[in-house]
């Protein structure tokens, strides 16, 4: 077997492979011998045709599929003399494979860049540290009180926070359109959970009155029917609610699955809630910093088809997030370029880290990765057997694992330092705060 190797770009190769017609050849008559002692053909008992007969029934078929495994073996060989890393399958390109002549074809690739990691102790990361002040669960306890209010009815107009119950019918020009009308809807003002033209209207608004109002759809709108065009509102009050905050007692902690301590038991488990999401918050940010220092210490160039196959990916789970149901509805490719070659090149310099770090893949925290992906649906065991019969699903999360096994080595050799803060600086949420809402125990 010949090889010769042309590089065409930084990371493209151009392999020209050339096999010798006696090899082919012997190859070609192996199989026939094999296939003449099965082969059924009219005249004669199975496995009796003469070698001439079956060679010219089956000689094309044969050598066909002998050229297509003698490149395909022929070229994992050749990858391997040459100490190439194809990064994916090659673009065959045959030269030469008339019957009698060599077999010579060219194989087009791309292959893995070649890592040169920069030292892992010239990673700053900053650390941030923050303690749950006895002010922070308060806020926390007041968040909760907030997510389950009580509501009465009141005789008066209809104001900020208040809830309404309405009826709505919805016209354009003068006809009824679909999912133009609601009946006993009921949100809370200043909740923005309806369109604003509806909060508007019913504000002021006592139980039993009616108001109007005009909605004008974008032109951009998804609903085609509706785009560009304007609806006429007849809204009818039915109620109006005020709300206020319940009592933090008994009643209140069993909504929040404490049965048994009162008080005291929930703002324990609060704070307990509080320090994982601190203690997650924390593992981010500083698993972002080592990502960040990884990928601007260590520039690559990386093969565009890997960069392709991970923009298809992006858009996959912007599809699923957003609910689009084909590509035409996603922003351009261009778009996911650069964070595709960034996912792409932090592969290649994580993977760089395992083989030299010689990291294993510790098997427990894979068991407590599937613990925690099944324990968030209703059936953990059965999702669970689910994950580990599914080869595909299982090398991702073995993969995962890894990646974080390799970051836990990039932070134990980085410098860390210590940066405090407060509860309400690292989390957005605090005394005063408008952070996330919630941190149920």
């Amino acid at each position: 077997m010949q090889i010769s190797v042309t590089e065409t770009s930084a990371l493209e190769r151009r392999m020209e492979i050339a096999v010798p017609a006696g090899d082919v050849q012997r190859e070609v008559d192996s199989r026939l011998k094999r296939l003449s002692r099965t082969a059924r053909l009219k005249g004669f008992r199975p496995g009796k045709a003469p070698i001439a007969v079956v060679r010219q029934q089956f000689g094309d078929q044969v050598r066909a599929e002998v050229l297509g495994d003698l490149m395909r073996s022929t070229f994992a060989e050749a990858v391997t003399k040459e100490n190439l890393t194809p990064a994916t399958g090659p673009r065959i390109e045959p030269i030469t494979v008339d019957p009698g002549t060599d077999l010579k074809y060219a194989a087009v690739f791309e292959v893995m860049p070649e890592v040169k990691l920069k030292p892992l102790e010239n990673i700053a990361i900053e650390r941030p540290t923050a303690a749950i002040e006895e002010s922070d669960l308060d806020a926390m306890i007041e968040s909760m009180r907030r997510q389950r209010p009580n509501f009465t009815v009141v005789e008066r107009p209809a104001r900020a926070t208040d809830r309404v119950t309405v009826d709505y019918d919805g016209r354009i020009g003068g006809v009824a359109f679909e999912g133009g009308e609601g009946r006993d809807v009921n949100f809370i003002i200043g909740s923005g959970r309806v369109i604003p033209e509806l909060e508007t209207a019913v504000t002021g608004a006592s139980a039993g009155e009616t108001r109007t109002a005009s909605v004008n759809y974008p032109e951009s709108l998804a609903n085609k029917t509706l785009a560009g065009k304007t609806a006429e509102l007849s809204i009818a009050v039915k109620k109006v609610e005020e709300q206020s905050l319940p009592p933090v007692d008994d009643e209140f902690c069993r909504a929040f699955g404490v049965e048994q301590g009162g008080t005291e038991a929930l703002r324990a488990e609060v704070r307990q809630s509080m320090q994982r999401e601190l203690d997650e918050l924390v593992r981010n940010r500083l698993r972002s910093q080592a990502m960040d220092a990884l990928y601007r210490d260590n520039p690559l160039e990386v093969p565009r088809a890997l960069v392709s196959d991970a923009i298809v990916k992006l858009q996959v789970d912007m599809a699923q997030r957003t609910g689009a149901r084909d590509v035409s509805q996603l922003p351009p490719r261009d778009s996911f370029e650069a964070p595709a070659r960034r996912r792409v090149a932090l592969g290649v310099i994580l993977g760089e880290i395992i083989r030299a770090e010689r990291v294993q893949l510790d098997r427990a925290r894979v068991e407590s990765r599937l613990d925690d992906l099944a324990a968030s649906y209703p059936n953990p065991q059965e999702t669970r057997r689910a994950y580990v019969q599914n080869p595909d699903a299982m090398r991702q999360i073995e993969s995962a694992v890894l990646e974080d096994q390799a970051l836990d080595v990039v932070l134990s050799r980085a410098r860390i330092t210590d940066r405090p803060m407060s509860f309400k600086e690292l989390t957005g949420f605090g005394p005063g705060g408008s952070g996330h809402e919630e941190s149920t125990p």
